[in-house]
């Protein structure tokens, strides 16, 4: 959307003595300038409802999509982090009860030959290697054999004694919390993500509205100087009017009636009373249609303008 305004030439020189047909000219050359230029005026206030329709929208999109999602995938991943803080220290809690458990243990089996189920298989994975890599004479190798069904026995009841204990069973429980833990931390970065998507698309949102706002206030700054530019033109057009009203009447000067621009005779108090009055009526209802986003007329965009000018 581009945004200009042609400059003017506010003061053509005049000469003292003109006649009629040049008055006449004049005036209209001056009608015309003033007129195209309160058409600007009107295509300016109509970008800027155009700009204010399209922020408020993004405004919309922004708060009550983008941000509400994501505050709603804020507090599940909130909730899920307490949840994994709870886990954590259970997970904690269950691994010191099995030290407990262990030290125990240690001290009752003492005499045991063996103590753990890696012992056992790292004790038949030595021997069957010596089968494998030894020459050995057929009774040395079927001794060694039966040492590994001993070792298979002993490797079984090791298995049923620990699946009956205290220790098979807290192993059992950490596991369970492990599993529970990973899988809250993959709910824990999708979650995560999700939430960082919708703050990410509010904040290019707010980027969108940030360079509209800047774009409303160039096109504000282009309506202001073609106001005034027209007002310039408006107030030589009611000039040459009066003159051309003396000369062909010699009479009161012309009379405007439009309240934006100068008056050529002064109401008393009552009149200024009333009319004020009307203003500010029409004010409120020019107010109460920007704020639904309806279309201004000309002069209610100019009230508007004129207020925030106060």
């Amino acid at each position: 959307m581009t945004y200009y305004m042609s400059r003017e030439k506010l003061n053509p020189p005049q000469n003292s003595r003109i006649s009629f047909q040049e008055l006449q000219s004049q005036i209209e050359e001056f009608r015309k300038k003033r007129d195209d230029l309160n058409n600007k005026t009107k295509n300016y206030i109509n970008q800027l409802q155009d700009l204010d329709s399209e922020i408020n929208n993004y405004l919309k999109l922004a708060k009550d999509n983008y941000k509400k999602k994501r505050d709603y995938w804020n507090e599940k991943v909130g909730k899920l982090k307490e949840k994994k803080i709870e886990y954590k220290r259970m997970l904690e809690k269950t691994i010191d009860e099995k030290k407990k458990i262990l030290g125990i243990d240690d001290t009752k089996n003492a005499d045991k030959k063996f103590h753990s189920m890696k012992q056992i298989e790292r004790k038949i994975e030595g021997l069957e290697r010596i089968i494998e890599t030894e020459n050995l004479d057929i009774s040395e190798e079927n001794s060694i054999i039966d040492k590994i069904k001993e070792l298979m026995v002993d490797k079984q009841e090791f298995v049923a004694e620990q699946q009956n204990s205290d220790v098979f069973k807290i192993e059992r429980k950490i596991q369970i919390i492990k599993i529970n833990l990973n899988k809250i931390y993959e709910q824990l970065n999708k979650w995560s993500n999700k939430s960082q998507n919708y703050h990410s698309k509010m904040q290019e949102t707010f980027e969108i509205i940030n360079e509209l706002k800047s774009k409303k206030k160039e096109v504000e700054e282009f309506l202001i100087e073609n106001k005034k530019a027209a007002d310039i033109f408006h107030d030589k057009f009611l000039n040459l009017m009066n003159q051309k009203k003396k000369i062909s009447k010699g009479k009161r000067s012309y009379k405007s009636s439009s309240r934006n621009y100068k008056k050529s005779f002064k109401p008393n108090n009552k009149q200024e009373e009333k009319l004020e009055k009307i203003k500010q009526d029409k004010l409120a209802v020019a107010l109460e249609k920007q704020k639904a986003g309806k279309k201004l007329n000309l002069y209610e965009a100019r009230l508007i303008l004129e207020k925030s000018q106060e």
